[in-house]
């Protein structure tokens, strides 16, 4: 299996300390690791038909076999909820299999973000529906909030819910955010997970980049010392890109062209344009130091 490789290094990172809620190296036991295996799987998109819960499944015992120490799941868990005329029993089957797909890692810490097509509007009557919108969603991936932080290791994590006003914070998370990274210690290695890209090259070719991307990237570079790494997914496309020393990573996904065969130019089965269905493995090492690799899947 060919694999893409984006090996990044931070410099004068110092350690932090963490709190909260592998592939290892051969000859590290796991209490001398010095880094965190974290797979990244992103856009699933899982839905009943054309067999997609097995061959999700499938490829999901391959993502298993990196014996990650936790995932990292970047929204769009299901094929979709946020057409209109999607009723309330579509909804629910397509939970239904995630729950099938989720479970082949429940001795894994699963940590979502929501992304655009995973909450449900089109309702009769939103305020009587209690499946309506993105708390129902936060609570089928079980997550705390639709945005929220945690540490593992000697990282920090953030996770965002870009679903605001075109593909944005909005006022009361944008503050949380400045917060969360404010109340760090200096030096803390961050890594930031979104559903849409923050900084992107695919935004040229597909668009869906966050509208307040120059916002973040200033909040980014006043706290340069902490945000190593963003992760997205969305465009179902691979690209990296490096600014103010921040390593932004958009991996793919799992599903490809939406478990299809494949747009008319592509350069392979299931690919969506050049990028082939697949996941990304990281290493983060306590030093601040980053390691992130695609698995293609075709």
């Amino acid at each position: 299996m060919k694999r893409r490789s984006f090996i990044t290094k931070s410099a004068l990172m110092s350690a932090g300390v963490a709190v909260t809620q592998g592939i290892s190296a051969k000859t590290e036991t796991k209490s001398e690791k010095s880094y965190l295996t974290v797979a990244h799987i992103t856009d699933v998109h899982i839905r009943p038909e054309e067999d997609v819960p097995a061959r999700a499944l499938a490829w999901l015992k391959l993502v298993k076999n990196h014996h990650p120490d936790f995932y990292l799941n970047g929204g769009d868990s299901i094929h979709d909820a946020s057409y209109d005329g999607v009723s309330r029993e579509r909804v629910l089957e397509q939970w239904e299999v995630w729950d099938l797909f989720r479970n082949e890692i429940k001795e894994s810490d699963v940590y979502s973000c929501i992304g655009n097509h995973d909450p449900w509007w089109d309702v009769p009557t939103k305020e009587k529906e209690p499946m309506y919108g993105k708390p129902y969603v936060v609570e089928r991936l079980g997550i705390p909030a639709a945005y929220y932080s945690f540490d593992k290791g000697n990282w920090h994590f953030i996770i965002i819910d870009g679903n605001h006003e075109g593909i944005s914070l909005g006022d009361e998370q944008m503050a949380w955010l400045e917060k969360d990274l404010e109340s760090l210690p200096a030096g803390k290695p961050t890594l930031v997970m979104s559903h849409f890209p923050i900084t992107s090259i695919t935004n040229a070719l597909v668009g869906g980049q966050h509208k307040d991307h120059k916002e973040l990237k200033k909040l980014f570079y006043k706290h340069k010392d902490k945000v190593r790494v963003c992760l997205s997914g969305h465009q179902h496309l691979l690209d990296r890109t490096w600014y103010n020393d921040v390593h932004y990573f958009c991996n793919g996904s799992l599903s490809g062209f939406w478990w299809g065969e494949g747009d008319a130019e592509s350069a392979g089965k299931q690919y969506y344009l050049e990028t082939p269905p697949g996941y990304a493995i990281l290493k983060l090492h306590d030093d601040g130091k980053v390691e992130n690799e695609y698995f293609p899947l075709m």
